[in-house]
């Protein structure tokens, strides 16, 4: 869960087009430790990182796709494919 769970911040920072060291003075956790979830080399991701992720409000609407791998566009929450689909279509 928590290998998928660096995937899923590797994913959603670069749909966003932010670099790690982009989004750790975002978000508040170290670049170095955003390089170690992502990588898969640290494996227990803790409450705290996901609140920090997960409450920034440019990733909030990441929410229900961080915790569980689904969205709601209703509902305002996407997944980063979508955003990138979005983007396209601005861009297009």
């Amino acid at each position: 869960m928590s290998t998928q769970l660096g995937k899923k911040i590797r994913d959603l920072r670069e749909s966003e087009g932010l670099t790690r060291e982009e989004f750790a003075t975002l978000t508040g956790v170290a670049a170095s430790t955003l390089k170690q979830y992502e990588s898969g080399r640290r494996e227990s991701i803790g409450s705290e990182i996901l609140l920090k992720l997960t409450q920034h409000p440019r990733f909030e609407k990441y929410t229900l796709w961080l915790m569980t791998g689904k969205t709601s566009e209703v509902a305002g929450q996407i997944a980063p494919a979508l955003m990138e689909k979005e983007n396209s279509k601005k861009t297009g």
